[in-house]
This record gives structure tokens, C-alpha cells and sequence, in this order.
């Protein structure tokens, strides 16, 4: 796998899709295409998530100006339904916590966390691949 950023596999790639995991704009994003039949207030989203109040006004409010989700005329933010990438990229976060969770180590009979046996559980392929969903062009 290229460390530079400049490969990306194109069946997965958008370039219109500027996220990174584990953000609070990738977290919103997850939490209102995950469930596209709501919509949210900027306290929900607080409450869902347990950020900051004042980050989930300031994220859902960039989040609707870049065109990632949108708002009702009484101010609830939700998924957009033409944004199929969007969905493709909750369901890239799906798969990867999936994988991760089929190979996932218990604990060693020493209480450590290190794997109980000291094979990897996952190839270098399994993990080049769920790691490219998320490479940028760069």
C-alpha cells in the first residue's frame, strides 16, 4: 500500500467527500445517514454523540453549507438523499468496524491486551483494503 496518499482504490473514491473518521463531521454525518428518516436538532446531536453543544451548531452549520447534509425551514438537519456517496462512505465505516470486530483479539490469559497467540489476525490485504476506502488523492 502507498503511504503518500497517492493511490486510491476509484470504485471507492469521491472526491467531493472530504471526511476523516473519528471527527465530529464524520461522526454527524454517520449519525444522520445512518438514520435518514430523521431529523435532528443541533441539541440531539450534542446529546447523541456526546460532543460539545456549541461543535454540533458549528459542525452541522459547515456541514450544510458544503451541501453534506441539509436543514427544514424549522431547523432540523438531516441526510440528504442524493448524496449516494455519503451513504457509500457510512457503509465503507461499516464494513471496516466489522472487520475489525470478526478479527478482533480477546484478551490474554495475563490480563494483558496483547493477542493471545502472536499470529496477526488480519493480512496485510484485509487491512490495505479497508484502509484505502479512506485514502485521499492527496
Amino acid at each position: 500500500m502507498s503511504t503518500t496518499g497517492s493511490k486510491v482504490r476509484l470504485e471507492d473514491h469521491s472526491p467531493e467527500v472530504d471526511l476523516t473518521p473519528d471527527t465530529a463531521k464524520s461522526a454527524i454525518v454517520e449519525l444522520l445517514y445512518r438514520n435518514d428518516e430523521y431529523g435532528y436538532k443541533p441539541k440531539a446531536v450534542h446529546e447523541e454523540l456526546d460532543i460539545p453543544h456549541n461543535t454540533a451548531k458549528t459542525t452541522l452549520r459547515r456541514l450544510k453549507n458544503e451541501e453534506y447534509i441539509a436543514q427544514t425551514a424549522d431547523g432540523y438537519y438531516h441526510a440528504r438523499s442524493d448524496r449516494e456517496d455519503l451513504y457509500r462512505y457510512v457503509g465503507a465505516l461499516d464494513g471496516l468496524d466489522r472487520l475489525f470486530a470478526e478479527h478482533d483479539d480477546t484478551e490474554s490469559s495475563d490480563g494483558s491486551s496483547e493477542p493471545a497467540d502472536s499470529e496477526p489476525t488480519l493480512s496485510d490485504e484485509e487491512i490495505d483494503e479497508a484502509v484505502d476506502v479512506f485514502d485521499d488523492d492527496g
